[in-house]
């Protein structure tokens, strides 16, 4: 019980953090409508918001390493915030590249003091870790909520967006009290940096087939069952309600079978409910995106406490990578995918990424249970 306020109030922090992370995207229609902006000039803004972001956020983790960090909670959730809100002050192309790399840098300082106290706060619970992910999860799924807003308003508006980074400062300020948490030094112990390199090559692989599926999973649904755009959309809703399912789902089963045992069996059925949706026919297709998105989501909390047990020493480092560097690679592999996608067709490229849990999956059985 005394952990369970602690973990919510930081999993709501940790939602409005990753809230900013969804709401660039949403954004970019609004920049380039009201500003003209061309697609390299947008693409410059992603690649401020997520690039930056990962490249930092290793950097952050090994900061915390070093030194307790607590105040960077507070201080990157308002950092994040202020970037956002920014975005309407300004038409200027460098200040509104600067202010969205602003956003980037405080969300890459957030999440590995972050992951350090939610071990701290769950005690090493994976219930308690997959908590803490839904959060993030959450925020960013709830991001393009902001999109009603702008449209009324438009980019005038963006500073409206501050308030979620203002909530989640308050509500994160009772666990900078000394005794609001336990201590959040390293562990001692040896690094396993082979099994750590072996964790994020899965992550990475992890990240590349969610990212291709929610990126073209609507326009092969509108392909295939002959939908309009609008009803083909409503997959993505499936796609982010089986991921909160899987979240959670993730520690509960790794609390009864082990975090590998059940990484390997998530990433085997991943693999065969991905190749489903490219072969399924008929409405059984939703089916199929249900279970490839839960199954891609109950290993998310377990890589954190995974990648943290095999640095016990530098468990900044490690949340720094698992949150942010390794997952980041799915945006990075986006334009290959298209130019597959264009090659040969929409099909070919879902059957083609079931390989990756699969792969994943191969990877597994080189890892062992951190001693």
């Amino acid at each position: 019980m005394k952990r369970r306020l602690p973990t919510a109030l930081l999993a709501t922090g940790h939602g409005s953090v990753d809230l900013y992370q969804g709401i660039v995207p949403v954004l970019v229609p609004f920049l380039v409508a009201e500003r003209g902006y061309d697609y390299l000039a947008v693409s410059g803004f992603v690649l401020a918001a997520t690039v930056l972001s990962s490249v930092v956020q290793p950097g952050f983790g090994l900061l915390t390493d070093r030194w307790s960090l607590p105040w960077l909670l507070p201080a990157s959730m308002i950092t994040t915030g202020l970037g956002v809100a920014a975005l309407g002050l300004s038409s200027s192309y460098p200040l509104t590249l600067a202010a969205i790399g602003l956003t980037g840098i405080g969300v890459a300082a957030y999440h590995p003091q972050a992951a350090r106290t939610a071990r701290s706060v769950t005690g090493g619970s994976h219930i308690g870790m997959s908590w803490f992910s839904l959060g993030g999860n959450l925020g960013f799924a709830v991001a393009p909520a902001a999109g009603p807003l702008l449209s009324q308003t438009g980019l005038r508006a963006s500073p409206l967006l501050l308030i979620p980074a203002l909530l989640g400062t308050l509500l994160t300020l009772p666990l900078l009290r000394p005794t609001a948490v336990l201590r959040t030094g390293s562990r001692s112990g040896v690094d396993d940096w082979p099994s750590f390199a072996t964790l994020t090559s899965i992550i990475i692989l992890r990240s590349i087939a969610y990212v291709g599926l929610s990126t073209f999973l609507t326009l092969f649904v509108s392909q295939r069952l002959d939908l309009t755009p609008g009803a083909s959309a409503t997959t993505l809703f499936v796609l982010v309600g089986g991921g909160v399912v899987g979240t959670l789902l993730g520690g509960r089963l790794a609390t009864r079978y082990g975090r590998l045992r059940t990484m390997r069996w998530s990433y085997a059925v991943a693999a065969l409910a991905l190749a489903g949706i490219a072969f399924t026919p008929g409405p059984t297709l939703f089916a199929a995106v249900a279970v490839t998105a839960i199954a891609l989501y109950v290993p998310f909390s377990l890589h954190i406490t995974l990648g943290q047990d095999y640095l016990p020493t530098r468990v900044g480092t490690a949340s720094g990578v698992t949150l942010g560097l390794a997952v980041s690679a799915g945006g990075a592999a986006a334009p290959a995918l298209a130019a597959l996608a264009k090659a040969t067709s929409l099909q070919t490229l879902l059957a083609l990424l079931a390989a990756l849990p699969a792969l994943a999956w191969l990877l597994t059985h080189r890892l062992q249970e951190p001693s």
